[in-house]
């Protein structure tokens, strides 16, 4: 009930006006390095207005009555200019069952803020999912409950951002871990700052934007002369997106590969680009590592850009000792892969960069589990590429060098070798943190099941009861044993000492990919069993002797 009220108040403090406008003719450039205090850390204010519209809007640009604005746009004008909010399509509704209880219209994504506080049936679910989560913190909300509450919590960021309180850039006296402040809304640099931004008086916007940062300059040295390299360091990289050229280069390289094949510039070519691609990857998570001075592997979307790296570095080891083009060939497709889908799913695989939980603050037991862990993941999708090339060769019915499957079995040892050693580490971690070395959390479990599934596959290949093609099989069909430890656990299962790793979306999606490889894996089998016999086939199993 409180919460209802709440959205009541502040729908009230604002009254509606019949106009909508975004201020787009001021240069925002000096804005964007302002530091800002939000979720826990300090960022610049470009990065804060990104996440923002992201969390409300669930895009980093909006279009509105045709026009499209941007995050520093959009997000300025509720601090400075808050006068018709209420009435701009910003907030994010997106689940269809919602949109049909509450009346919305099925084929519009946002609303504004007035539109939802006028809806009843809106109201009514917020209510109940409210009530829903104050009963039992740990029931799991039905998904139309929990989007119900999502469009709340949107509700209340759009609203604390336009009555300025959630705009928090006045450092606290007492240090930098302490919580800043907001400028009041009587304080005269803030008056100041409002109306040069309402007027469009571009001169008169910066001059009072430098005043400000003058002031808290002065306010807090301590910070703003050690504490703003961070700030540029982001700025930076936030502008650069080291990232999404890595996975442009590793893309070129890979076309490199597979579209001019005889010709002899191809490799070298490949070999320059994916290097380059590779050093983009190592300046992202340098800039990272700096901001957030940890390893970047504490939520999915960086685990899945050090997967990505991973299995590009440990093919260009192998190449640097075999030059088979094998190798290259099968990490591309997977780390470009992996890095359109995390620079092009903001929603599911946040980008914003949190600080550590209290079981993760342990820089020392983070980098040496959670990295061998994940670099044995990176291992077991080189395989897995590697695999899918001789498959491919099967189905097309081409010759498939018997290094192939050597090259393939290489590759598993290695991740065998992580994986094992990861696990053994989580287990002494979780001893130090917990108090334990093993409960059967899910995570734990998963892992374990990958190891040994892994274990299986090898000592088959060993024991001879497979031949090359079921060793190729085995990796592509091992690593949904991985899918599911790292995927799978955090957002299908969702359950387990591992909370700080869970997410939600792209289940459907995974799933449909899952099918598709699987399909791909039998019609491979099917051509190889069709054209036994031949000189290019094999069995999948050995035969008895």
């Amino acid at each position: 009930m409180i919460f209802r009220i709440l959205i009541l108040l502040l729908s009230l403090a604002f009254p509606c006006r019949a106009a909508i406008h975004i201020q787009t003719s001021l240069p925002l450039g000096p804005l964007e390095s302002l530091p800002i205090q939000d979720q826990g850390r300090k960022k610049p204010f470009l990065v804060f207005a990104q996440e923002f519209l992201l969390a409300v809007s669930g895009t980093s640009s909006l279009t509105v009555k045709h026009t499209s604005f941007t995050a520093m746009e959009i997000v300025a004008t509720l601090w400075l200019s808050p006068r018709e909010w209420q009435q701009i399509p910003l907030i994010l509704v997106k689940d269809k069952q919602l949109k049909n209880i509450c009346g919305l219209p099925a084929n519009q994504n946002h609303f504004s803020f007035e539109t939802l506080r006028d809806t009843p049936s809106l109201q009514l679910q917020i209510l109940e999912a409210r009530e829903a989560q104050e009963n039992s913190s740990e029931a799991k909300l039905s998904t139309t409950a929990k989007a119900a509450a999502d469009v709340a919590s949107r509700m209340m960021l759009l609203a604390t951002l336009t009555d300025g309180s959630l705009v928090r850039i006045v450092p606290h006296p007492a240090g930098d871990h302490a919580t800043w402040n907001a400028l009041p809304p009587d304080d005269p640099r803030l008056k100041n700052l409002r109306t040069a931004y309402s007027s469009a008086d571009a001169n008169a916007f910066r001059a009072s934007l430098t005043s400000l940062k003058s002031s808290l300059t002065k306010n807090a040295p301590a910070y703003y002369q050690a504490g703003m390299s961070k700030i540029w360091w982001e700025l930076l990289y936030q502008k650069v997106h080291p990232f999404r050229w890595a996975w442009i280069l590793y893309l070129l390289a890979g076309l490199m590969l597979f579209l001019f094949p005889s010709r002899n510039y191809n490799y070298p070519c490949a070999w320059i680009l994916t290097l380059v691609g590779l050093f983009f990857q190592i300046t992202g998570f340098a800039c990272r590592i700096f901001v957030a001075d940890r390893p970047p592997v504490t939520n999915m979307y960086e685990s899945i850009v050090w997967v990505a790296f991973g299995t590009i570095l440990f093919a260009l080891i192998f190449e640097s000792r075999y030059r088979s083009r094998f190798f290259l060939a099968g990490a591309i497709p997977v780390a470009t892969a992996s890095l359109i889908l995390a620079d092009s799913q903001p929603l599911i695989l946040s980008h914003s960069i949190h600080p550590l939980t209290a079981v993760l603050q342990s820089n020392f037991w983070l980098t040496i589990h959670v990295l061998t862990i994940t670099l044995s993941y990176a291992a077991f999708a080189l395989a897995m590429g590697v695999a899918h090339i001789a498959l491919g060769k099967i189905t097309f019915r081409q010759p498939v060098p018997h290094l192939l499957y050597n090259y393939i079995y290489r590759v598993l040892q290695v991740g065998v070798l992580l994986l094992a050693c990861g696990t053994i580490l989580g287990g002494v971690w979780a001893n130090y943190s917990w108090g334990r070395f093993w409960n059967w959390d899910p995570k734990e479990t998963w892992a374990l099941i990958t190891l040994l599934a892994y274990l299986i596959i090898l000592h088959g290949r060993i024991a001879g009861k497979w031949n090359g093609l079921g060793l190729a099989v085995g990796a592509v069909l091992g690593f949904l044993s991985v899918l599911m430890a790292w995927y799978g656990v955090n957002f299908v299962l969702g359950t387990g000492l591992h909370s700080y790793g869970f997410g939600t979306g792209g289940f459907q999606y995974v799933v449909a990919a899952v099918i598709l490889d699987l399909l791909f894996v039998v019609f491979a089998i099917t051509r190889n069993i069709s054209g036994y016999g031949s000189t290019n086939a094999s069995p999948l199993m050995k035969r008895p002797k």
